[in-house]
């Protein structure tokens, strides 16, 4: 591999001389050679494994579908009783104008004119 002692430490001089940056998206450590400018080597971040524990992962996706079904009866309630609102306006409303017929509608800014 190498020839001699000195170019062992020839080598050696060149291995200290590399550099190392840290990639900011990724974390990953990179051993750059500036006369080369190119990369020599590299160290990948360690992950944490994507699910610790099986069994609790399984637990909080069965949880997920009680409060799925939970907000839809909610919003399956509340758009029942929204239709029931709605009439209950307008039942006012027209209570309103039975009430006094002769008052017509409101007037709007344009009518004025």
């Amino acid at each position: 591999m190498f020839s001699s002692v000195a170019g062992y430490h020839e080598e050696m001089a060149k291995v200290q001389d590399l550099f190392e940056v840290t990639c900011p998206c990724c974390d990953a450590v990179l051993k750059i050679d500036p006369a080369t400018r190119a990369v020599i080597a590299h160290k990948q971040p360690e992950k944490p494994p994507v699910i610790e524990d099986l069994a609790a992962a399984v637990q909080r996706l069965k949880g997920d579908a009680g409060r799925r079904e939970e907000a839809f009866q909610k919003s399956f309630a509340d758009h029942q009783k929204h239709g029931k609102v709605l009439e209950s306006k307008f039942d006012e409303l027209l209570r309103q104008a039975k009430e006094s017929p002769d008052q017509g509608p409101p007037k709007r800014a344009f009518d004025l004119d």
